[in-house]
């Protein structure tokens, strides 16, 4: 099966929620665990335990394990391979972007099987020209993988590029002929590459759930990840309204609103239905 096929009967089994495993030293302090892999194991181990049975899908932020060396990328390689085989699928954000060998790695260690960090999708960033992710999308094709491309995030800083108009260049021809938004410009990249594709496409993008999407169409077919979601103010009457009839296909992210319930396993899998069933409005 495609991504976009697993990811659509993962949203109508397991709902819209995008667990982030994200194990902040503010956290591990919180469940009373050393800043230290011996901590982070535990925590991101337990974590997986209480959400990945019952989300569609996991997300571990890359970074807050690297932080800890190869050490930290064996906890997060457990944290891939057992959140997979309790039936989530794993979006690992990693951010990635890059050109040509240098792009073509990432990919590899990140979508090919044989890959110990293989997951089901990644993210990445278009920034030096979405053509340098072709690597990425080639290699996320041949493995039936997906890609989640930042398109309008949520942060306070993505506007000064996101909401830029893009200029006419060498590739000039990808440019709207009404115009628009360097973000609208990604998500008219993506709406080409899952052209007709059913029952979902595999290339995906980020958006973020506090934005003002009045401006921009996300009818482009493919999954949308939606950060922003709980802590940060994103309601799920605000994903109904920035996006509409795609609300179907948006899986909000959620990591510190469901970590904070825990050490305990029963109270994260408890939090983590809550949510589920306030998300229910989105199917």
């Amino acid at each position: 099966m495609t991504f976009g096929s697993r990811f659509v009967a993962a949203l109508d089994a397991r709902g819209h929620l995008c667990a982030g495993i994200d194990p902040h030293a503010s956290l591990l302090h919180e469940w009373g665990l050393d800043d230290s892999v011996a901590g982070l194991e535990r925590f991101a181990l337990t974590a997986v335990e209480g959400l990945a049975p019952y989300v569609p899908v996991i997300k571990p932020q890359s970074a807050f394990y690297e932080r800890f060396g190869s050490r930290g990328i064996a906890v997060l390689e457990r944290v891939i391979a057992e959140s997979r085989a309790a039936g989530a699928l794993v979006l690992l954000d990693v951010k990635r972007g890059d050109i040509g060998s240098t792009s073509q790695a990432y990919a590899d260690a990140y979508l090919d099987p044989a890959s110990p960090l293989a997951s089901d999708a990644v993210t990445v960033s278009p920034y030096l020209g979405f053509g340098s992710l072709q690597p990425f999308v080639e290699t996320a094709a041949k493995h039936d993988a997906g890609l989640f491309v930042l398109a309008l995030t949520s942060n306070k800083e993505g506007p000064e590029v996101q909401h830029a108009v893009p200029v006419a260049s060498g590739s000039a021809s990808a440019i709207p002929a009404e115009g628009g938004t360097v973000g609208g410009l990604m998500l008219d990249h993506l709406r080409r590459l899952n052209d007709g594709v059913e029952p979902l496409g595999s290339y995906g993008a980020v958006v973020g759930a506090t934005i003002d999407g009045a401006d921009h169409d996300f009818s482009f077919n493919g999954p949308i990840l939606a950060p922003g979601f709980g802590e940060q103010g994103g309601t799920p009457a605000d994903i109904a309204r920035i996006f509409g009839a795609a609300a179907r296909n948006v899986v909000a992210s959620s990591s510190r609103g469901l970590l904070r319930r825990g050490p305990s396993v029963e109270r994260l899998r408890d939090a983590a239905l809550a949510v589920r069933d306030e998300l229910a409005v989105l199917a």
